[in-house]
């Protein structure tokens, strides 16, 4: 097989996009399909990517999932791109989620909680049966959804937030006291990690993580690698409001609201060092949009990784060089996909080391 220099590289590769698009619009028997069923109908989806993106914005990040066409990992790809070109006018101070407006709200820890349990909307409780009717959806009949849940929920006076669950329990000193921060949050996006980091390092870089990476580290140390069974003790999902300094007075004001899943996870008693009373383990969690196995997943992992920081890791989930620089989906993709890329010159020398070693092989059978 022989090797020759390659030219017209540009003309292949802006013939690779038009074929992108035409397969993008191939199909299209009505009009293009618009941002906002991307960001309505598929809310799940477009939550993932702003998480992932590390940008709250979600009809961005629907027009990323229509560009690139579904795929989730380009799309966070484009989202953080375009993060990274916008100027950052100021820093939030630290947001209090207790004054998150939650559309849902549970504990599997307590039956009863302060406020009460707010299932909101899940699939949780539903079988995981293909509707099939959906396959052909009556446009009359599409609308009339939205209609008839306004019309027949009996309206509630509900509270315009909740306590927090973990409240009860820190008052009873079953949970370690609520130490104050004493180091300014790491700025993943600014400064590299370099290991031991904080644990502020290590929930921001969770954040916006690959929502199945996590979940794979989370599944290890709950099945086999750490054996850990926690306790939900509270998952929220809500509008938080985004509070900044009034430019002039420096008084905090509501800018806006962001939707976030939060979750806080209670796991095996520790008694610390010797004469300390024994607690509970915690572990936290929130990300942009609503995406609860986001939120659980990096909740276990952050109380997994504070073990390993403390007492050193027993497991890969309690590793925090292992979790952290593999959890991350823009990072994992463009590893993956620069094999990819041309790899003529080194294929070639891997070939011709190759042939040395099968030659001096046969050399040495023909001696013997």
């Amino acid at each position: 097989m022989s090797y020759v220099a390659i030219k017209g590289g540009k003309a292949a590769i802006d013939g690779a996009a038009a074929a992108t698009d035409y397969m993008r619009c191939m199909n299209a028997v009505d009009e293009p399909i618009k941002l906002s069923v991307i960001e309505d109908q598929l809310r799940l989806l477009t939550s993932r990517i702003v998480s992932e993106g590390g940008l709250y914005h979600p009809k961005l990040a629907a027009l990323a999932l229509k560009q690139f066409q579904g795929d989730t990992l380009e799309a966070a790809f484009a989202l953080r791109a375009y993060r990274s070109t916008k100027p950052r006018l100021l820093e939030t101070p630290l947001q209090d989620t207790s004054k998150m407006r939650c559309i849902r709200r549970i504990s599997s820890a307590f039956k009863d909680i302060p406020g009460g349990q707010m299932l909101g909307a899940t699939f949780d409780y539903a079988l995981r049966l293909l509707r099939l009717d959906l396959a052909n959806e009556d446009p009359a009949a599409f609308r009339e959804v939205a209609k008839n849940f306004l019309n027949n929920t009996p309206e509630a006076d509900l509270p315009d937030s909740f306590p927090k669950v973990l409240d009860a329990l820190r008052a009873e000193g079953l949970l370690p006291p609520l130490g104050l921060m004493r180091e300014q949050a790491f700025d993943i996006t600014r400064d590299p990690l370099v290991f031991p980091v904080p644990r502020s390092a290590a929930l921001a870089t969770m954040a916006r993580a690959e929502t199945g990476s996590l979940l794979a580290m989370a599944y290890s140390n709950m099945r086999g690698y750490g054996d850990v069974h926690p306790t939900v003790a509270e998952l929220r999902v809500g509008y938080l409001p985004v509070m900044l300094p009034h430019p002039v007075t420096g008084e905090l004001m509501e800018a806006g609201e962001v939707l976030m899943t939060e979750c806080e996870v209670v796991a095996m008693y520790e008694s610390g060092n010797a004469g300390d009373m024994p607690v509970f383990t915690l572990g936290y969690g929130a990300c942009f949009g609503h995406n609860e196995v986001k939120a659980i997943s990096m909740a276990i992992l952050d109380r997994s990784l504070q073990k390993g920081m403390r007492d050193g890791p027993d497991n890969p989930s309690e590793d925090p060089e292992f979790v952290l620089l593999h959890v991350d989906g823009v990072d994992s993709m463009g590893f993956a996909s620069h094999y990819k890329m041309p790899h003529y010159v080194t294929f070639q020398s891997d070939m011709d080391r190759l042939r040395t070693t099968q030659g001096k092989v046969r050399k040495s059978g023909e001696t013997e």
